[in-house]
């Protein structure tokens, strides 16, 4: 792995394109966490705010729509462009000061998560330009490491800004942390793109591109729908999550902010062992064994012990980002270059989708349920996934083609 690896962060490019990863996702782990206290402290909510988790999920519903941008547009433009258009965004949240203005935050998350969209596409067609086939399971594993690791020190500190400063603070840390990976995503070289069609068609007839790029791949196809029932349960654990730390912990929402900085240990060393272990396991083998660990990670949270919970968050970060990863892997892996930005799309959303869906319906459920019995349902639906994933057969997951097929068809 060490070896694999070393290839990697001795690349430049690569390089600077996970430092720009590092510095987004500490400004997007901070307000993610920020965003759900910050409206639970304004209304004392606990359904409002797993409503901040609705909201920047919201986008992948059109993810393939937004994907088609990606492959309109030079991947490194609109990366660095996006960011900088964020960071104006959020400065809106600067007028937030009391409960009847939450409705700005619901706003800007959901302006977020349509901008996490976009940028997953792009990213996923500059790896394709700069990253060789036979690094790029490393490569995205660290790309999950840099950004879940956020999770070590982004939550903390941003629940720290938010009780010495209250949201604003955090709000102008995570503008800040878009203007800079704009910069640094504007020193990347990107490899040579496919040409981009002078005459272009239909929005939505390169949208139905995207949609059969994937399901005309068994393989990518097969591990996205793993994904998208493995997070259709991280939807249902993250929307009990306030309600655990709260009546299960009894301990306040900057709790959740520790839970999470947990999560980010796990998952740091998922990605840092996801390369070099999908080279000796079968894609599907290696997606079942995390969802299991992420399965048996929520489970934990039904018991009410703060040590217990922590194990619990520690097993859901090194669990949940193996079928991401291996998805992720494949999709880059099989499809034409020119495509990749609509594919990668509608692979977000069908595995991100459902966290959206169910977050929001563990939203409604905990206003008038015990949280257990959300918890426990997510758990239910985790070890769903890993039979599905465990299913497929070794020989559905072939090699790195060797020439990328035509992009038109």
């Amino acid at each position: 792995m060490s070896w694999a690896v070393s290839r990697v962060l001795r690349d430049r490019d690569a390089g600077l394109y996970l430092t720009g990863v590092v510095v987004s996702g500490f400004g997007t782990s901070a307000m993610a966490l920020v965003s759900g206290v910050w409206v639970k402290s304004l209304t004392d909510s606990n359904s409002l705010a797993a409503l901040t988790g609705v909201c920047l999920w919201a986008a992948t519903l059109f993810g393939p729509l937004i994907g088609v941008a990606a492959d309109r547009v030079g991947r490194r433009t609109l990366l660095v462009r996006t960011n900088l258009a964020m960071a104006v965004v959020l400065i809106t949240l600067l007028t937030v000061r009391s409960a009847d203005q939450v409705w700005v935050v619901f706003a800007v998350m959901t302006l977020y998560g349509v901008s996490g969209v976009l940028l997953d596409a792009a990213e996923a067609g500059l790896v394709g330009t700069t990253v060789r086939a036979e690094l790029r399971g490393e490569f995205n594993g660290l790309r999950m490491s840099a950004n879940e690791g956020m999770k070590l020190l982004a939550p903390l500190i941003g629940a720290g800004l938010f009780v010495r400063f209250g949201g604003h603070g955090v709000v102008l840390l995570d503008a800040a942390t878009f203007v800079a990976a704009a910069g640094v995503f504007a020193l990347v070289r990107p490899g040579e793109e496919a040409k981009r069609p002078e005459a272009r068609r239909r929005w939505l007839h390169e949208t139905r591109e995207g949609v059969r790029g994937l399901r005309q791949r068994p393989a990518p196809r097969r591990l996205v729908l793993a994904g998208a029932l493995t997070m259709a349960a991280a939807g249902l654990n993250g929307a009990a999550i306030y309600a655990a730390a709260d009546e299960g912990l009894h301990r306040g929402p900057a709790f959740v902010g520790v839970l999470y900085a947990v999560q980010g240990v796990g998952s740091v060393v998922a990605g840092l062992v996801a390369g070099a272990t999908m080279r000796r396991l079968p894609e599907g083998v290696f997606a079942a064994a995390g969802i299991v660990v992420f399965a048996v990670g929520v489970a934990l949270r039904l018991v009410a012990s703060v040590e217990v919970a922590l194990a619990g968050s520690a097993l859901i970060g090194l669990g949940l980002p193996c079928v991401l990863i291996a998805a992720m892997t494949a999709v880059q892996r099989e499809t034409p270059e020119a495509l990749i930005g609509r594919v990668a799309a509608t692979a977000t959303t069908l595995m991100f989708a459902p966290n959206a869906l169910t977050a929001a319906a563990g939203a409604g459920l905990i206003a008038t349920a015990d949280h257990r019995f959300v918890v426990a349902g997510a758990a239910v639906l985790g070890l769903a996934a890993a039979a599905y994933a465990a299913r497929a057969p070794a020989d559905v997951f072939p090699k790195p083609v060797q020439s990328p097929e035509p992009a038109a068809r």
